[in-house]
């Protein structure tokens, strides 16, 4: 069984489990090439430990233990030029998130920043997309507007967390000429455990026009899901989670950010947020969504 894409549709009407591949297998936009600022290659945590970073004493929300997100004030450059600031509207109001670019003209954020049915009265009826936001109307690649998106039918049907990705589907191409969008991929358990893992977006208390990063370790696996001890809040739901095998590589996202620690199962005793992973059938989707915008672009390894 695979997973359906499902597209909001025009009239705003509405719209099985697998898994995760056993191999490895990543997705990349063909023929674009990327570096990091040499600050930012010593700031991104790399490769993986036996032990999680130690904060401080209780937290709130979903910042666990001393809050040590950072501000990203260097927004114009690669990798956080490819993280979105979105405004959302929808049938019930006015909310924040954040996507990243995956294709040129196709960003991955929350199912829910799309869709979601109780919260949202629907299908979102617009977003407004700011690649690299840095506070008030500071927009270094400038602001484009979307109204048309994607997500899984498990997502629609079920608002079930473990399929709660989507695709916002751009009219603009905003990136930099010599950016190429995340690589991202589908990785066995053997590979992700104890990876340090890194969260970069836009929170809600810090007004969703500022980036913020933090960075920890995974803490555990599930077949659909990754957990990590990584400070987020409210607004940063659809932020790549991403890892850096080594030093030197560019960023690998691994999953799609989406919950704080209420999202958590209760058969897990962990204070943690989480991912949805991703897995074959979702890299497959996002391959789907990607030739969709930009014919041909994508490539699977």
């Amino acid at each position: 069984m695979s997973l359906t894409s499902v597209t909001k549709p025009d009239d705003g009407a509405e719209g099985a489990p697998t898994h995760p591949a056993a191999k490895r297998e990543v997705l990349h936009v063909e023929g674009e090439t990327s570096s990091m600022d040499a600050a930012d290659q010593l700031r991104l945590v790399v490769g993986r430990s036996e032990t999680p970073i130690q904060s401080g004493s209780a937290g709130v929300l979903s910042v666990i233990g001393l809050d040590e997100r950072t501000r990203i004030m260097t927004t114009d450059l690669v990798p956080y030029v490819l993280i979105c600031a979105l405004e959302i509207e929808s049938p019930w109001g006015m909310f924040v998130g954040t996507g990243w670019y995956i294709g040129r003209k196709t960003l991955i954020t929350a199912g829910h920043c799309v869709y979601h049915r109780t919260q949202m009265g629907g299908w979102a009826t617009r977003i407004t997309v700011t690649p690299g936001a840095s506070s008030g109307s500071q927009a270094p690649r400038g602001t484009t507007r979307a109204t048309r998106f994607s997500t899984t039918d498990t997502w629609l049907a079920d608002l079930n967390p473990d399929y709660d990705v989507a695709a916002i589907h751009l009219d603009d191409d905003l990136l930099p000429a010599g950016a190429a969008p995340f690589r991202v991929a589908s990785l066995p358990d053997a590979e992700l455990t104890n990876m340090l893992i890194n969260v970069s977006g836009y929170p809600a208390d810090k007004g969703g026009k500022q980036q913020w990063w933090a960075r920890n370790r995974v803490r555990s696996l599930r077949p659909r899901r990754i957990f990590y001890d990584v400070d987020t809040m409210g607004g940063q739901s659809g932020a790549p989670a991403f890892i850096l095998e080594k030093a030197g590589d560019t960023p690998l996202v691994v999953g799609v950010h989406a919950y704080g620690t209420g999202g958590t199962p209760s058969d897990l005793p962990l204070e943690v947020n989480s991912a949805p992973r991703i897995t074959s059938d979702v890299l497959a989707l996002f391959k789907q969504w990607v030739d969709q915008d930009t014919p041909g672009a994508a490539v699977r390894s």
